[in-house]
């Protein structure tokens, strides 16, 4: 296990089993250079608690990229619940993961992720403060998929401007796989903005019905990939960009909300090598960091504050672009340059 640990770099790992409520759980520190680390529970039957560790890993060490690069003063931390949540999540459970999070002294400060809910971290509330992403009645900056939408929006701006050397998205054609909570709010902007939507989702009767909303085509989440657009833009799985899918698409450029899009860091180069743009995932989908961080800002969370730094983004996504070009890179490498340069500064003596 510290083998594994020390792969990833991680500044601390914590682990914790809680015999009578059935917690098993793991919270893997990054880096805190640039303040605490944050980032969200996930709560999911990991086959075995290597794999957890894993996860978690991997997972801590892209926050701490995506909080340097989108200009947060935070850290990278993430954290799982071991176990399926649909069998084993009582608030007794939830508790007792909130003392394991308070233990940790604010090194950590966990939000909402695949498997938990706002429902969850209010009830963290309830036992520490060291968490975001809670209600708005509570303060908090509530549901944060409108935040990342408008991020992933942003982003697109800045790919239009790459492209085809303006930012409007009127007329482009936008094929969004994955129309859950973020696709969805994705989605209701692009129609907005005028662009022309396709959606695709694994649960056809959501694609249809999202798209009976924007007035958008349907086709299957399998093949929307190989489908003819401007922009291909993932908002659900991981790894869809990868030896055999990259081959197969017929776009201009990639951006969307979904997480680890590049299978692994060669699929980067396959995507230049096919003239296709790729808008780093980490930063494209940064607007719900952003939102919930601002919660920590002095004065508590104001939502005009938030939207405005999120729509920075754009700004961003065009400097990584840039610094591609300067550097003779992918703009994966550009950004990865880019959060590394920012987190080097921090870590120099004052």
């Amino acid at each position: 296990m510290l083998e594994l640990v020390a792969a990833h770099g991680a500044e601390q790992v914590a682990l914790t089993a809680d015999p009578e409520t059935g917690l098993r759980a793991i919270v893997a520190i990054h880096s805190t250079v640039l303040g605490p680390g944050l980032g969200g529970t996930r709560f999911r039957p990991y086959t075995t608690e290597e794999e957890a560790l894993t996860d978690v890993l991997r997972l801590a060490r892209g926050m701490t990229y995506k909080h340097a690069a989108c200009g947060n003063t935070l850290g990278g931390g993430k954290a799982v619940i071991i176990g399926d949540p649909a069998t084993i999540r009582t608030d007794a459970l939830i508790r007792a993961y909130a003392r394991f999070v308070d233990r940790l002294g604010g090194r950590y400060l966990t939000a909402e992720d695949v498997g938990t809910t706002q429902v969850d971290m209010d009830l963290i509330r309830t036992i520490t403060p060291h968490v975001t992403g809670v209600s708005e009645q509570l303060g908090g900056s509530g549901d944060p998929s409108p935040a990342t939408a408008w991020g992933v929006l942003n982003a697109l701006h800045a790919v239009a401007t790459r492209v085809w050397g303006n930012e409007s998205l009127a007329g482009r054609h936008v094929a969004i796989s994955g129309v859950g909570k973020v696709g969805h709010a994705l989605a209701v902007y692009l129609a907005k903005a005028g662009a022309r939507l396709t959606v695709a989702d694994a649960r056809p009767d959501l694609a249809k019905a999202v798209a009976e909303e924007v007035d958008a085509d349907v086709v299957d989440a399998s093949t929307v990939h190989l489908l003819a657009c401007d922009v291909y833009s993932p908002c659900a799985l991981g790894a869809v960009l990868n030896e055999r899918t990259i081959p197969e698409l017929r776009c201009a450029a990639v951006c969307g909300c979904a997480n680890n899009q590049l299978a692994t860091p060669s699929d980067g180069e396959r995507l230049a090598a096919r003239d296709v743009l790729y808008a780093p995932d980490y930063v494209v989908n940064a607007g719900g960091v952003i939102n919930i961080a601002q919660e920590l800002a002095s004065g508590g969370y104001d939502h005009d504050r938030a939207w405005t730094q999120i729509a920075g983004i754009r700004e961003t996504v065009s400097k990584i672009f840039a610094l591609a070009d300067e550097h003779a890179v992918t703009p994966a490498e550009a950004a990865d340059r880019l959060a590394e340069a920012r987190l080097a500064a921090a870590s120099q003596p004052s």
